[in-house]
């Protein structure tokens, strides 16, 4: 007699209980449906194609895309005495051909396999006499172009279904946008699929961004974290970074175990081995640890540095609270991170003269036998001291999936060789699309884009994900970073006044922008810049541009910088505008902010408490050359919380801008110092004085300007 789902899930899984959307799912499953699985991290998506394995009559087999992640799940299978096995590149072939032949004998119901198996024909034959009941997808997002962690191989899985016979297909990811969604079910040719989306949303998990103004200060805020959540994953973005953060570690005495992809198979299984068993509960690592590592207790995922797109963030962060208590996942954020993602996504988007470059020499440098072997560092050595060598690896790869080369492995070591298919094909006939080529990266860079949006974003963390990922009625979490900023302000409706100025600050932004498509402006000033054309300033960058021409110059001349900035920050808090990146940060008008500016929506929001004009602003508004910027900024934000506390008193009445920007170009470390300034007397001195100073000795540490004792 055959068991039912639920007796299946209390024999096999020691459960009593499905999960919401569990059940759904294994029926439509069990009953013969292709099926789209998105379901959060932590949600339970192994078990909906495990299950159906043991009650479906042939093999389930399960295409996964990392050898650790595998692992886990066999011997987790096998613990429970599920007949599970995987094949992989890091096995023998007597192993491949022994676990094949259990699978000939019916002796297995679930079979892990990397997709760059079906590259093999002999593997493929190898499946022509076994009974495939389900073709299980996992990991479905590295099928698209326009998901965050492509795998070119996962674009042979609908001819691969093709080549064993089309059994039943079901794909399962924990992070898909629509986009992604569609383009899953279009390269698997699932056709009429059953769709569930379970929602991204992980309510027990808390999301900050915390800017950092250099390594100390990270370094600073990771201790304080580790302090407070103990069990935590660290993400780096390089192999480097890694080693900085143990190192640093080491000299705090926190135990943790390091992980990334220099080190031997051997050291990273024993690091992944010791943290899963608890034996350590801290792991410092790059962004391939961690995959279906079966460890709910993780308080803490914290950001090294930023990712490369919005997909990978929210499914490495959603590692953290699996057992569904409240869990910590924050980025440790400074701009010149960006570089690092600039250089990945230059070697992951190798030019058409690298690519052919590549060929030409493995084409001249091949042997006899047309088989070239060489040290990936060495081959780039040879290309020229410019090339990135990722660039070289990435052009490597687009060769293999053009059928030009294939790629083999040296035994006893960890190089691969290439080895040229068609000799006769030189160089010259080298064809490539370079329109998908420009459209790949292009894609790679608006991802990248997409994280300093929401990096900017004054709007809650996770409300702001999961309407990127099509959830657009999503709820404010009331917990992360911005929402606990906007609980110090009062959101109420606007008066015409107040309309007419949001009114003017958008159209400023808008006039500065350009759009394209009749609708999506596109920035090409950052705030400040925006901000002194409003003002009507007659500064030289404003007049060489050409700004003083718009409509919109000196459209708000009756207010303070100070107040303008405010009156950006409240509007960004509510989504009618956002930092975008270029060279430096840009301002860019929102669709929903385009709505309120052309009187369509009527917004609520906090207003700016400086309400009058700043006399220190009638003075000419050109700042003292060697002013800095970013200090002056956080001065104003300072100077404006101090006006707040003290009922609301006008800003200058702190201090002027005059004083800020004097602070911001002279940066005195005490009060003596700061008294020849104008403005600051020997009462402000006293009392308002030395919170400024400490400001300023903190940026001046932080950014290397100083060392303290």
């Amino acid at each position: 007699m055959s068991l039912t789902p639920e007796q299946a899930l209390k024999k096999y899984f020691q459960l009593d209980a499905f999960r919401d959307p569990q059940q759904e799912i294994i029926e439509s499953i069990l009953n013969g449906n292709p099926t789209l699985v998105i379901m959060p991290t932590g949600g339970g998506k192994s078990l909906c194609y495990q299950l159906p394995a043991m009650l479906l009559p042939g093999v389930t087999l399960v295409i996964s895309p990392l050898i650790a992640l595998m692992k886990d799940q066999v011997d987790a299978l096998k613990t429970r005495g599920i007949p599970a096995a995987m094949i992989n590149s890091s096995q023998s072939w007597p192993e491949q051909r022994e676990i094949l032949d259990s699978l000939r004998r019916k002796e297995l119901k679930l079979l892990y396999v990397a997709p760059e198996r079906f590259r093999a024909q002999s593997f493929v034959d190898a499946l022509q006499s076994v009974e495939i009941s389900l073709f299980a997808v996992d990991e479905a997002h590295c099928i698209s172009q326009w998901g965050h962690d492509f795998r070119p191989d996962y674009m042979r899985m609908g001819e691969a279904l093709k080549r064993i016979g089309n059994p039943q297909c079901a794909a399962f990811t924990a992070t898909a946008t629509p986009d992604v969604q569609e383009d899953i079910c279009r390269n698997l040719q699932l056709s009429n699929p059953k769709h569930f989306v379970s929602g991204f949303a992980r309510k027990n998990l808390t999301f900050n961004i915390r800017q950092c103004k250099g390594k100390q200060a990270k370094l600073k805020r990771l201790l304080s974290l580790i302090d407070e959540h103990k069990n935590a994953i660290i993400y780096c973005a390089t192999r480097k970074s890694v080693e900085e953060v143990s190192d640093w570690l080491n000299e705090e005495l926190v135990d943790h175990v390091l992980y990334h992809g220099g080190l031997s198979d051997s050291d990273r299984s024993d690091a992944q081995d010791r943290f899963i068993h608890k034996e350590i509960n801290i792991a410092v690592a790059t962004n391939a640890f961690g995959m279906g590592i079966d460890r709910d207790d993780i308080r803490l995922v914290c950001h090294y540095e930023m990712p490369g797109s919005v997909e990978a963030f929210y499914q490495e962060a959603g590692r953290a609270g699996r057992d569904g208590l409240p869990s910590h996942c924050e980025l440790l954020f400074n701009y010149a991170d960006k570089r690092v993602q600039d250089f990945f996504i230059e070697g992951a988007n190798p030019q058409p003269t690298l690519i052919k470059s590549v060929y030409a020499h493995l084409h001249s440098a091949a042997n006899d036998q047309q088989e070239v072997v060489l040290p990936m560092d060495e081959l780039t050595k040879r290309l020229g001291r410019s090339v990135n060598g990722m660039a070289v690896s990435s052009a490597l790869g687009i060769l293999r999936r053009l059928g030009f080369i294939e790629r083999f492995d040296i035994k006893g070591s960890r190089i691969k060789g290439s080895r040229i298919l068609n000799p006769q094909k030189g160089p010259e006939k080298l064809e490539l699309d370079t329109q998908a080529l420009d459209q790949k990266r292009e894609r790679d860079e608006q991802k990248l884009k997409k994280v300093l949006q929401w990096v900017y974003a004054q709007n809650c963390r996770q409300q702001w994900i999961l309407r990127y990922f099509g959830e657009l009625k999503s709820e404010a979490c009331g917990k992360c970073d911005a929402c606990e900023t906007a609980k110090n302000y009062q959101t109420l409706a606007l008066t015409d006044e107040q309309l007419l100025i949001v009114k003017k600050a958008l159209s400023g932004v808008a006039r500065m922008s350009r759009r394209v498509d009749g609708h999506q402006w596109l920035a090409r000033y950052g705030r400040e810049r925006i901000i002194k054309c409003l003002l009507g300033s007659k500064s030289k960058p404003i007049i060489d541009a050409g700004l003083n021409e718009l409509t919109t110059w000196g459209a708000l001349a009756d207010y303070s910088q100070s107040f303008l900035n405010e009156l950006y920050e409240h509007m960004a808090r509510q989504g009618m505008v956002e930092v975008t990146e270029g060279d430096y940060p840009l301002l860019q008008i929102t669709e929903y902010g385009s709505r309120v500016m052309f009187g369509e929506i009527m917004p609520e929001m906090a207003w700016p408490t400086e309400k009058t004009l700043d006399p220190s602003d009638i003075a000419p508004d050109e700042n003292p050359l060697d002013m800095d910027e970013e200090l002056y900024q956080i001065l104003v934000k300072k100077r404006n919380e101090l006006a707040r506390v003290r009922n609301n008193a006008p800003a200058y009445t702190i201090f002027p801008n005059t004083v800020l920007k004097k602070l911001a170009s002279q940066k005195p470390l005490n009060a003596e110092e700061a008294m020849s300034i104008k403005g600051i007397g020997p009462a402000k001195a006293r009392t308002l004085l030395p919170t400024f100073i400490r400001l300023i000795t903190n940026y001046e540490a932080a950014n290397g300007g100083l060392q303290l004792s």
